[in-house]
């Protein structure tokens, strides 16, 4: 339940994405039961392709002093690129929860699986298909409306 609550954040944000005509992803961060910060895509708005949710949030939370977050959990309405995987890694998010699994892009079980490769030195917690259902329809409305 607890999962499921925080993911509908996350879908929050990836809602309010869309009504920006921004790829529908949120995020948010979570330390025990407070949310600390919650985002999502802004590629187009920022003009910058490296402005995904997760990045966005790690971002914020290094401004905020929190270097390393072995004690918190990262919700994400879809599975992390790689890019973003490799920044929960030297973060040291201690968990990650996403919704929906990303066929084309997903590194964290899709196409590889660079959260449990054994050549870094972290490998935090992994919980998938929170909302599954839910986050995948947010992005394919999205996309259906768009063609």
């Amino acid at each position: 339940m607890i999962d499921e609550y925080f993911m509908k954040e996350a879908l929050q944000q990836a809602k309010l994405a869309a009504q920006e005509d921004e790829i529908p992803v949120g995020a948010c961060l979570v330390k025990g039961s407070q949310i600390l910060i919650s985002e999502h895509n802004r590629t187009k708005q920022n003009h910058n392709p490296l402005h995904h949710a997760e990045k966005l949030i790690l971002d914020k939370a290094q401004e905020m002093g929190l270097k390393f977050l072995q004690d918190c959990t990262l919700y994400i309405t879809l599975e992390p690129c790689l890019m973003c995987s490799g920044m929960i890694i030297l973060c040291r998010v201690g968990r990650i929860v996403f919704g929906c699994s990303d066929p084309k892009a997903g590194a964290v079980g899709s196409i590889y699986n660079c959260l449990w490769d054994k050549s870094f030195n972290h490998h935090p917690q992994i919980t998938r298909g929170v909302l599954a259902a839910e986050c995948a329809f947010v992005l394919t409305d999205f996309f259906q409306k768009k063609r």
